[in-house]
């Protein structure tokens, strides 16, 4: 339903397909090498050289010129073959056998050096991270990132509050020495109405998603291959934080924005297809879980742990105003649950990999005495749709331009099962469902 052509016409517009696999565009890099070396210092990042990698492409349209300038050398000498049999030059004949023997041994050794040098060069373009929008505030950590509104004020209890695990454990929802049993740390096994209510939570977000905000919604495999997952840019620098299936080529996804967003790879769309908007609720494998001691308890940072999530596909031109549009949708969700949060605009040093710009929702849990993230909503530019594929027509004859994608959290529905607990909790112990929910659960307080 998406495609107007497909396959090798990828390879025509804009960006380099360096050793058969789809890459940052080094034309883009070559052309602004200086603009966009001053946008990657803001980043704070240095594990990448961008001169390295103009160099390799250097040295490897050079030897592409060498291998050019001897297969058509080649291509003349064998013409001369037939010609100087066919007049009983035999001795002749035979000496341009062997220079032709000479010369595909040469045009061999320089295709191993191009291979050499393409394979080099992708390495190091994979590993260069999305530039950052001008309008992305300066910092180091997310202590520099920048408030930009609240909604709902924090709740002021009248009684000893506790903590959502300790909420959890009591009502006997929550079983983290089960789930620990089971697999290991940072596992968690649900139990009768917590079972329920992480049901419940995820129903009333793919439901308003769907019949509020535009979505269609997907069940995705909840696997995705290497070519995925360099599409999306998980892939190759953060390969040790995911789960890999062993003797595969599958990769456990750690959101479900892989897979939503490669629905559309290596296709042409139609400008009336867009915007599209994607939803999907999945299981979410994680091998990283916080660092220094941070987050260790409860919900917030696991192994295992479900979420909705939102993808567009959208226009350059609107992709600005849809991040607005889908920050407001994540908005929304938390709004109509009742949780006070605040949205933050995401500094330089904490922007992510794929990211050009970048709004957290943090929820308010009471136990921590802070905000605490529950949503990212990023737009990524270009820099997704270059590395997968993904492109568009204006109109049949017009030239195929890259999209822009957008993903964000719909939201986690541990964290927000967690902040239900902590924020709707009684003094006995018991939690109020929110009203929103009460449909789905089937009765008005967790006791």
């Amino acid at each position: 339903m998406f495609l107007y052509f497909s396959g090798n016409i990828h390879n025509s517009i804009g960006r380099e397909n360096v050793g058969g696999k789809k890459m940052l565009d080094i034309k883009r890099i070559r052309e602004n090498l200086e603009d966009i070396k001053k946008a990657m210092d803001r980043r704070g990042e240095k594990e990448f050289d961008l001169d390295a990698v103009v160099e390799l492409d250097d040295q490897r349209r050079e030897l592409l010129k060498e291998v050019e300038a001897l297969k058509s050398e080649m291509n003349v000498e064998q013409k001369k073959i037939p010609q100087l049999m066919k007049e009983g030059k035999k001795e002749e004949a035979e000496a341009e056998k062997v220079k032709l023997k000479e010369l595909s041994e040469n045009i061999k050794v320089l295709d191993e050096k191009v291979k050499k040098v393409q394979d080099e060069l992708q390495y190091r373009l994979l590993r260069i991270p999305n530039v950052p929008n001008a309008n992305v505030p300066q910092g180091d950590t997310d202590e520099d990132n920048v408030e930009v509104r609240k909604w709902g004020e924090p709740r002021k209890f009248d009684f000893d509050f506790k903590a959502h695990w300790d909420i959890g454990t009591n009502l006997g929802i929550l079983d983290f020495e089960t789930g620990a049993k089971i697999t290991g740390s940072r596992f968690t096994l649900y139990r009768d109405k917590g079972a329920r209510l992480e049901r419940s939570v995820a129903n009333f977000f793919l439901n308003t998603n769907t019949e509020e905000q535009g979505y269609t919604e997907f069940i995705p495999p909840f696997m995705a291959n290497t070519n995925s997952f360099l599409g999306t840019g998980q892939l190759p620098k953060f390969g040790e934080d995911m789960f890999k299936v062993a003797d595969t080529d599958y990769y456990l996804i750690p959101t479900a924005e892989v897979p939503l967003t490669n629905i559309v790879a290596n296709e042409i769309l139609s400008y009336d297809q867009l915007p599209l908007n994607f939803t999907a609720y999945t299981p979410c494998f994680r091998s990283e879980a916080g660092s220094a001691g941070r987050d260790t308890r409860g919900l917030v940072r696991q192994h295992q742990f479900n979420k909705v999530e939102m993808v567009k596909i959208v226009a350059p031109e609107t992709s600005y105003d849809e991040l607005e549009k889908l920050t407001a949708n994540a908005e929304h969700l938390l709004q109509k649950l009742g949780l006070p949060y605040r949205v933050v605009r995401i500094c330089t040093g904490d922007l992510g990999f794929t990211a050009a710009f970048k709004y957290d929702l943090e929820v308010w849990m009471p136990s921590y005495n802070r905000y605490v993230e529950i949503s990212s909503c990023s737009n990524c530019e270009d820099f997704q749709a270059r590395r997968a594929g993904i492109r568009f027509k204006r109109s049949k004859d017009s030239k195929a331009e890259y999209c822009h994608t957008l993903n964000g959290s719909g939201l986690a529905v541990g964290r927000a099962f967690a902040a239900i607990l902590e924020n709707y909790q009684q003094e006995d112990g018991s939690v109020v469902v929110p009203e929103v929910l009460r449909p789905y659960m089937g009765i008005d307080v967790i006791k």
